[in-house]
């Protein structure tokens, strides 16, 4: 969650310095990246990593999300 509310403060700075133009080019690259499927399934597998942690190994599939 820090590292979302840094990158969101960092955006927010850069989009001001360099303009709205330069700001919606940065915030559709991020897009494109966060949305790439290579990124999302190391996402997938972090989350599961976390889960697995944080339930102590135990597999916990409440169903709720």
């Amino acid at each position: 969650m820090l590292m979302f509310l840094l990158g969101a403060a960092l955006g927010y700075v850069l989009g001001a310095r360099a303009g709205h133009e330069r700001y919606e080019q940065l915030r559709r690259t991020y897009q494109r990246v966060a949305d790439h499927p290579a990124v999302q399934g190391a996402a997938g597998v972090v989350r599961a990593r976390v889960e697995e942690r944080v339930n102590g190994g135990k597999h916990a599939d409440t169903g709720a999300r």
